[in-house]
């Protein structure tokens, strides 16, 4: 059974290969589903295993009978395949993958992005996820915690930040982590090297 998630342990155990069959990521905060989905995305296959073994849809597109089958799957020439559904809000009836949940396919790693919202969690097939793999609630930041998240990100990037630059990106953007994320990001690409500091008159300046 895995143990409760945040962000951090998702990200923890997935640096460290340490794979779920079921990962719902689901909630108001699209940053942190977006940066679980990516990392599955982008490493756990090889670029030459993800040509046969990897399945990215969106979910106007499919339905859940069609994500189980998906799943259902074998790899080819890998240990994994990768089933990511983005999304998958726009997906009716996720009820039928209490079955396939049941007993999944170890070799099978699916993804569940769901957005602008959570999916009820007295539903069974949620309760069974998070027994067996990830089930991971991305809240909206509160306001004031954004200048934390600002402070924590910007030290991950082996930069710094004036405490009024820091003030002013919450106060222009808010709680919005993926718009925040962006502009700190187009700051530190115009910085030198050897002076990764963002000021209050660099953020006037963008």
């Amino acid at each position: 059974m895995a143990a409760k998630q945040t962000f951090d342990t998702v990200m923890s155990d997935l640096k460290k290969r340490k794979f779920y069959p079921i990962y719902i990521l689901m909630g108001e905060e699209s940053y942190y589903i977006d940066k679980v989905s990516d990392y599955i995305e982008n490493n756990v296959l090889t670029p030459e295993e993800r040509d046969f073994n990897q399945t990215v849809v969106y979910g106007v597109d499919t339905t859940a009978s069609q994500v189980v089958d998906m799943a259902k799957r074998f790899p080819m020439m890998a240990e994994y395949q990768v089933v990511i559904v983005k999304e998958a809000q726009n997906v009716k009836s996720w009820e039928k993958l209490e079955s396939y949940l049941a007993k999944p396919l170890a070799t099978t790693i699916l993804v569940i992005c769901y957005k602008n919202g959570s999916i009820d969690s007295r539903k069974k097939f949620v309760n069974t996820a998070a027994s067996i793999g990830v089930v991971l609630k991305s809240d909206k930041l509160r306001d004031n915690a954004v200048p934390a998240f600002i402070d924590n990100y910007v030290k991950s990037k082996n930069a710094t930040i004036d405490d009024k630059a820091r003030g002013m990106i919450a106060d222009f953007i808010g709680a919005d982590l993926s718009r925040v994320v962006s502009e700190i990001d187009k700051t530190l690409i115009s910085l030198p090297d050897d002076a990764r500091h963002i000021t209050p008159e660099i953020v006037e300046d963008k």
